[in-house]
């Protein structure tokens, strides 16, 4: 049984809520349980913002994580207050493009990405999602990668379709990028 609880936070505009609906979108389509709750701050763009999801084989009870997290995507600064809702031998995943702070648990794994500009290299930086989702189905295994990118093409439709080879080369990067860091890392 696979249960994951994913806190991901960031500023409005960093398409945070996008990747909470693409991984919950995902393990829908792969049969699993799922929840996505959103939270949005005072103003949208460049507010705060952070949604919950969860994906597990049982009936998700409820949809709020709260201390209990096994995984933290961290798009900015100020969302680093979210790895203290992290369980010991949970993940964080750091946006390194954007913060220069490293984790101080030695109780969690944390991974640091250089988003923004692996997907200004992918050919877009709007993709900086894409790039940590990712990063993220790399680390966790939590959801099919095929799966993420099956509900990104779904959810662009047939007319951006053709945004779908800078995201999946942006979330090719953000994998390679966890690749790298596991293989690098003492077992």
């Amino acid at each position: 049984m696979h249960n994951e609880r994913i806190i991901l936070a960031g500023f409005g505009g960093q398409g945070i809520m996008t990747m909470g609906q693409l991984l919950a979108q995902a393990a829908l389509d792969e049969g699993r349980q799922t929840s996505w709750l959103p939270s949005y701050g005072p103003e949208m763009r460049g507010g705060t913002a952070n949604c919950d999801v969860i994906v597990d084989d049982a009936p998700v009870a409820s949809p709020i994580i709260h201390g209990d997290a096994t995984s933290v995507i961290i798009m900015n600064l100020p969302s680093m207050k979210f790895v203290e809702d992290l369980i010991p031998g949970g993940a964080a995943l750091i946006n390194s493009s954007l913060i220069d702070d490293r984790v101080d648990r030695d109780d969690v794994r944390a991974f640091y990405v250089p988003a923004n500009e692996l997907a200004d290299r992918a050919g877009n930086l709007k993709t900086t999602n894409m790039v940590m989702l990712g990063a993220f189905c790399e680390m966790t295994s939590c959801v099919d990668a095929e799966s993420v990118l099956h509900a990104m093409q779904a959810k662009l439709g047939e007319k951006k379709a053709h945004l779908m080879t800078v995201n999946r080369a942006a979330f090719a990067a953000g994998a390679d990028a966890v690749r790298e860091q596991l293989a690098l890392s003492p077992s």
